[in-house]
Order: structure tokens, then C-alpha cells, then sequence
């Protein structure tokens, strides 16, 4: 009952991070032909690898979903997992985790698995290193959509 009622708070949270940008270049770099999907039940359900985070440089940017990224949310970047996906991450080093949800793509860096946002690392304890191991459970594959605004008709 408390895991059901800590996601349900998670989805409420991460609906009040981020707002809309209303402009006229939404990007649509990153998305993935929804047909794609079919194959995402042969995805493993724990995945483990190196994570690394981004911030400032991409802070009020869109991400690859539509919304403006906030560095200091709990989100991430994959690079083939459905936007919106939730899963849980688990820094290997310091056994902290977190619920966050996939926004963007990335990262492009050989050898790593995922790109945390600045306040997720920061959750995780592993912003003074820069990467750290990290296991990725699968909470719940996300729907894939890219946040449409008014200019984006």
C-alpha cells in the first residue's frame, strides 16, 4: 500500500516540475517511431551500467519528450527507453535511489546507460564524481508521447 501511494505522490510531483515552453522550434530530435514498441517487452527489467548527469548547460532547453528540462527535477535521459517511462535508479557506490522518469535522450557518451538530471545526481550522491554505477529497475514503460504545444500545430 505505502509503495502504491509513494508512486502515486511521485506522479504528482513530477507533473508539477516542469512547465510548457510556447515557442515555435519544438525539436522532435530523439523520438522513436512508436512501432518500435512492440519489441520493448523484451527489454530486461534491471538494467545496470554507468550513469553520468547533465545540468546548467541544458537547464529551460526542451527535451526530447516536449517539456523545458529542469535541472533540478527527477528526471533522465535514455537512449531507447519510452519517453516517460518510470523506473527506479540506484547509485551501486552509496545504495541511495530514486523514481525518475525518462524525458530526454542520451547520453552519447560510449559506456554510459543513462544521464540523470543535476538534481537527481545530487539526490544520489554522486554529483563530486560525475559518473557512478548505477542499477535501473523498470517501474513502468511509458507511453512515448511528445508533449504538443499550441505552436506546435
Amino acid at each position: 500500500m505505502n509503495k502504491i501511494l509513494f508512486i502515486i505522490l511521485a506522479f504528482i510531483l513530477f507533473s508539477c516540475t516542469n512547465s510548457p515552453r510556447y515557442g515555435s522550434s519544438a525539436s522532435s530530435k530523439g523520438r522513436l517511431n512508436p512501432k518500435s514498441f512492440k519489441t520493448m517487452k523484451r527489454v530486461p527489467k534491471v538494467l545496470t551500467g554507468i550513469s553520468s548527469y547533465y545540468g546548467s548547460d541544458f537547464h529551460g532547453k526542451l527535451t526530447a519528450n516536449g517539456e523545458v528540462y529542469d535541472m533540478y527535477g527527477l528526471t533522465a535521459a535514455h537512449k531507447t527507453l519510452p519517453l516517460n517511462t518510470i523506473v527506479r535508479v540506484t547509485n551501486l557506490s552509496n545504495s541511495k535511489s530514486l523514481i525518475l522518469r525518462i524525458n530526454d535522450r542520451g547520453p552519447y557518451v560510449k559506456g554510459r546507460i543513462l544521464d540523470c538530471s543535476y538534481g537527481a545526481a545530487k539526490k544520489l550522491g554522486f554529483i563530486a564524481q560525475g559518473i557512478t554505477k548505477v542499477r535501473i529497475e523498470l517501474i513502468e514503460i511509458g507511453d512515448n508521447k511528445y508533449m504538443k504545444h499550441k505552436s506546435d500545430s
